[in-house]
């Protein structure tokens, strides 16, 4: 009776183990969150704080700068005796000290006669609020001026009196861009609203100008995968106080000492469940060992009865011994199989998601990065009654989608091993497409682009599609090789052997690690902003039509070179027509 008792104590044993071990997990992740949520979010409110200082300080600098040009006997003179021709210089001077956005001087009927911007002299303010406020204030006045194409101007104003005489206005715009871009830096999102409610600064910027809760409902729509994401994520988070760009954020708010202002914080979950989940890995750990240990002891025991059964007779034995034999090689054969097929599962799974995840994200970027230029273009237009080139930009727009719908098709190409049909293509006319396609990326950035194309057509044998996207990817990657140079230049040269080349040249730091350039997911940019799979669809595309992507490096410290390979179109080639149909 005792040795039937004993497998039912071990058994029992095993399921309260397992049963602990689900309380214990649970009850370690529900702890854990909490504590560290808590600290995250202190963290967050105490970087807030240090925003709120950083930008209350630029304000108070900014301050004072009106109030001493005002009583500068250069500037009163200027505007007593209309005689600007120093003026200007002065105000430049007074910028380089102050580090200011521009300072700008204003006559008493509000034209610009100086400014740190020379294209702004001539322009009249007679009805802006700066101007208006000043006039009416003896005081220095503080402006926010909403302008839909930069997004809102910080003004500080103040009139030049001299004997009771109001001779002119003095503007000195607040640098307070520079501290927004800094946000972005180091914050997942940060906003600051004014006493209406209305987003005035945010590292997003397609926030300005809105409340707070139409800027969280400004973001695409998750696609089924997201969502998947999205659900199986947020059952191990507290309560999300709202969702950025799909992700469950936390929400931190500060007031600022300034005209009624407030400052809000967005902070993501990943960093919190990262640490927490490193707990729970141990904690797992240490029940499966102790897991093991029982079902050690259960398979140690059940031999010991089999060797005593196989004592009591010869054939018995034998017997025993042949089945033991066919059970171990069954549940071997049957453990690999099982091991096979969730390998191969897994496998298929994740191939598919990668694929579908990564190449919409990356091959979709461009695209939509223009069309958000020329709809803010064409609003503009729109606004200043130009109709007629606002409909270019809506043209635009619309070859856009059928790029980005021709995009889609195309994506079924990255998991294939072998090539589509190709056909006849400029490549002088890719190149002007993808130059097309970046050129409100290259605007924004002091990037210099210097072509060498020849005249004559160079006809390749290629998709043109895929082909634009391989000279966009390079462009992407020069311009971030030359993002923090000030000399940034890249050259693009097309030429004709007996293949055609396409070479795109930086002047960045190069390449660190050449062999490892056009692997997938290798990436020297910083998590969150690349993928590492550019260059690794790139030159499965090229390859694809016959042709090799290579690098280099030039001499040390002068950039890198990027060569594309291509089969020239010879129409009289019976092999490259059976090859394009």
């Amino acid at each position: 009776m005792a040795a039937a008792v004993k497998p039912w104590w071990l058994r029992g044993s095993i399921v309260l183990i397992v049963l602990t071990a689900i309380a214990s997990i649970w009850t370690t992740n529900a702890w854990l969150t909490d504590r560290i949520s808590e600290n995250t979010r202190v963290r967050a409110e105490l970087r807030l704080a240090l925003y709120t200082g950083n930008l209350i300080s630029e304000l108070r600098r900014t301050a004072v700068v009106p109030l001493l040009l005002a009583r500068d006997p250069l500037l009163i003179d200027a505007l007593n005796s209309n005689n600007f021709s120093t003026t200007s210089a002065r105000l430049i001077a007074a910028q380089k000290e102050i580090g200011g956005v521009s300072i700008r001087l204003l006559d008493a009927s509000g034209r610009t006669v100086s400014s740190t911007d020379r294209f702004q002299i001539g322009t009249n303010y007679a009805l802006a609020r700066h101007y208006v406020d000043a006039l009416r204030s003896r005081d220095t006045v503080f402006t926010v001026s909403n302008e839909n194409a930069t997004g809102y101007e910080f003004t500080y104003s103040r009139a030049v009196v001299a004997e009771g005489k109001t001779l002119g206005v003095i503007v000195v715009g607040a640098e307070l861009t520079q501290i927004e871009r800094s946000w972005a830096g180091i914050s997942d999102a940060v906003a600051v609203v004014d006493s209406s409610g209305n987003i005035i600064l945010a590292t997003e910027p397609r926030w300005r100008g809105l409340t707070m809760p139409e800027a969280l409902e400004v973001r695409s729509a998750p696609s089924a995968i997201q969502r998947a994401f999205q659900v199986t994520t947020d059952w191990t988070t507290p309560p999300a106080d709202a969702y950025l760009a799909g992700n469950a954020v936390m929400r931190s708010e500060a007031r600022i000492p300034f005209r009624g202002w407030k400052m809000i914080g967005f902070t993501t979950y990943s960093s919190i469940r990262e640490r927490v989940n490193a707990v729970l890995a141990l904690e797992i750990m240490g029940f499966a060992i102790l897991l093991a240990a029982s079902f050690y002891i259960l398979s140690r025991r059940a031999r010991m009865q089999s060797v005593a059964y196989m004592r009591e007779s010869a054939d018995l034995r034998a017997l025993n011994a042949r089945l033991t034999r066919e059970i171990a090689e069954r549940e071997r054969v049957q453990k690999e199989l099982r091991v096979a097929e969730q390998t191969v599962q897994q496998s298929s799974k994740l191939a598919a998601l990668g694929e579908m995840s990564a190449g919409v994200s990356h091959e979709l970027n461009q695209p939509l990065a223009a069309m958000k230029t020329y709809l803010a273009g064409a609003r503009l237009l729109l606004q200043r009654a130009r109709p007629e080139e606002a409909l270019s930009s809506f043209q635009r727009i619309n070859d856009l989608i059928d790029r980005m719908t021709a995009i889609t098709r195309q994506l079924k190409s990255y998991a294939r091993k072998g090539g589509e049909a190709v056909e006849p293509v400029d490549l002088r006319a890719a190149v002007s497409s993808a130059l097309s396609m970046m050129e409100p990326q290259l605007r924004e950035r002091p990037i210099r682009v210097n072509r060498n194309i020849p005249r004559e057509k160079i006809m390749v044998m290629a998709d043109r599609i895929r082909l634009e996207q391989v000279i966009i990817n390079l462009l992407r990657n020069a311009m971030d090789a030359v993002k923090d140079r000030r000399d940034g230049r890249i050259d693009i040269t097309v030429e004709t052997r007996a293949h055609a080349y396409l070479s795109v040249r930086d002047n960045g730091p190069g390449v660190a690690d050449l062999e490892k350039l056009f692997e997938p997911f290798w990436t020297t940019k910083k998590p969150g902003e690349g993928t590492g799979l550019g260059l690794a669809i790139s030159s499965s595309i090229v390859a694809d039509f016959g042709g090799r992507l290579t690098a280099h490096n030039e001499t040390e410290g002068s950039g890198a070179v990027f060569q594309v390979e291509l089969p020239l179109h010879r129409p009289d080639d019976p092999g490259e027509a059976l090859a394009a149909e």
